[in-house]
């Protein structure tokens, strides 16, 4: 069968200042394939997809649609050539309906046709295979509901080539499932894709054939039926990695974390915990599994000091190396400065990178600073040890920084998170908190910091760890508390339990192992 030409790039070339982030790439995307991009942080993938989106304009080069040059300096541009882009973070009214927020912005002739809009979308979902309800509002979806109306927004503006940026990013296993059946069903019908993820065993699983940039240039591409994680992952980063998590077994765990009726509130007033308990041990890694707003954050925020709980809580921090304090250290209405000062080494990674985590005006040795300040006697603050670990940081993660004290909000996702992830681990905790510690980053990167995270738990510290992609919390932790809604629907040996148990916990469809 022969393959033809939908998208062609051709000698793009885009820099920002004095960085290059792609380079002379060019790329065929064919008729009904679904073309996975693959690279690390910082290769280019999503500045690549940005120029066909309309969203950047390439320096150099050209784009072809359909064999024909054409210029997309907007996305109008790119919607009027039949291109869509579906972000990995939702633009969507959440006071509008499904059908609303899908014929925003159209212009079209006479008064709006909610019903015909509506007839049309349902016709589209019955095409595909999408579930959707067109006179929903979108605050009563969920994140599944929101990802098909951004879906169908495109399709119903003729787009022909769909970008998805990260979509499995916060699905169930279940979700993903469905969502990979319907970018069948689109290839089927002649669409186009590329799907831009860091989820190797999704890449084997639905893509057609593989793309990879490395540091803004095309390395090349392989059919997916000829390739393996292994081979991918060398073409990425230029080398041989080696992909296997090390779970040892836990040795001597120990309560560190005793964690009782935790019910929250926020500011709204809608419950977001609700009766969670459950106990953290040292030396295990206890991951921390649900859809997006389960909870997750409001759990680790409690445990921090970040959260006021309802009366009835207790979170009680049992110090290492002394079993006789029984009673150990009460966390509840305690300040984080008040946790640190009664003895409690407690390490946190928040999932708000820059605005919970790091101050984005300040460089990698004033961030570290921050952990720091308090400590000396003196009147003046001492920089010697922060510009130190800076460079630590810098140098065993890879940090891409002009410097240390280059301001890190001017950094890539990628290399923010590396920063924050670094300056943790360093404080040399005994409760090591993660909040998608791994989010954004390439896959090489990634299992440097599971291997770092392991080498906590070994140590003996009690490593909670909030993940989003199952297979990795599978791989890595020692047990899963699963939330759905706010509540525990169950605790989990991550070594016999299965995705497809641990999906239907998230979900609640296994009435008895949640009422268990």
């Amino acid at each position: 069968m022969e393959t033809v030409a939908a998208v062609q790039l051709k000698n793009i070339t885009k820099r920002f200042g004095k960085v290059v982030a792609n380079h002379n790439v060019s790329l065929d995307i064919n008729r009904g394939e679904i073309l996975s991009l693959l690279g690390e942080n910082g290769s280019g993938k999503t500045t690549l997809m940005n120029m066909l989106a309309g969203i950047y304009f390439p320096d150099e080069g050209e784009i072809l649609v359909n064999g024909k040059p054409v210029t997309i300096a907007s996305p109008k541009d790119a919607y009027d050539n039949g291109i869509g882009m579906i972000h990995q973070h939702f633009k969507l009214v959440d006071v509008f309906t499904a059908a609303e927020n899908i014929v925003l912005g159209l212009e079209e002739e006479g008064k709006l046709d909610l019903k015909a809009a509506s007839a049309k979308i349902t016709e589209i979902c019955d095409r595909y295979g999408f579930h959707i309800d067109p006179a929903k509002k979108v605050y009563d979806m969920s994140v599944s509901e929101k990802q098909t109306v951004e879906i169908v927004k495109v399709l119903y503006r003729g787009a022909q080539i769909l970008i998805l940026d990260e979509p499995t990013a916060v699905l169930t296993p279940q979700e993903t499932d469905r969502l990979f059946d319907v970018m069948r069903n689109m290839k089927a019908d002649g669409k186009a894709m590329i799907i831009i993820t860091h989820k190797l065993h999704e890449v084997m699983d639905v893509s057609d054939r593989v793309a990879v940039l490395r540091k803004g240039e095309y390395i090349g591409d392989v059919l997916t039926k000829d390739t393996s994680p292994q081979a991918l992952t060398d073409m990425m980063v230029g080398h041989a990695v080696t992909l296997n998590i090390d779970r040892p077994e836990p040795k001597d765990p120990t309560p560190r974390l005793e964690v009782e009726h935790v019910t929250v509130f926020d500011a709204m007033g809608v419950k977001r915990l609700d009766d969670v308990t459950f106990t953290a041990m040292g030396g295990e890694i206890l991951g921390i599994a649900g859809i997006a707003g389960s909870g997750q954050k409001e759990l680790l925020e409690a445990i921090a000091g970040l959260q006021p709980m309802q009366s009835g809580a207790s979170i009680r921090y049992r110090p290492i190396g002394h079993p006789d304090n029984k009673d150990g250290v009460e966390l509840v209405g305690k300040t984080p400065l008040q946790i640190k000062r009664s003895g409690v080494s407690l390490a946190f990674v928040p999932e708000d990178r820059l605005g919970m985590g790091l101050v984005g005006s300040l460089g990698m040795t004033g961030n570290m600073l921050l952990r720091s300040y308090r400590k000396g006697h003196g009147i003046f603050t001492d920089r010697k040890a922060p510009k130190k670990l800076a460079e630590e940081v810098m140098e065993e993660l890879d940090v891409v920084t002009p410097s240390v004290n280059f301001p890190v909000r001017r950094l890539s996702g990628g290399n923010v998170q590396k920063v924050l992830v670094g300056r943790e681990i360093a404080q040399k905790p005994s409760v090591l908190m993660t909040a998608y510690a791994v989010r954004g980053l390439d896959i090489n990167t990634s299992y440097t910091i599971y291997n770092l995270l392991t080498e906590q738990k070994m140590k003996g510290v009690a490593v909670v760890y909030v993940g989003e992609d199952l297979d990795v919390l599978l791989e890595l932790c020692d047990r899963i508390l699963v939330l759905c809604g706010g509540q525990v629907s169950g605790i989990v040996d991550a070594r016999t339990t299965t995705k497809e148990e641990v999906g239907l916990l998230m979900t609640r469809f296994n009435k008895e192992a949640a009422e268990a």
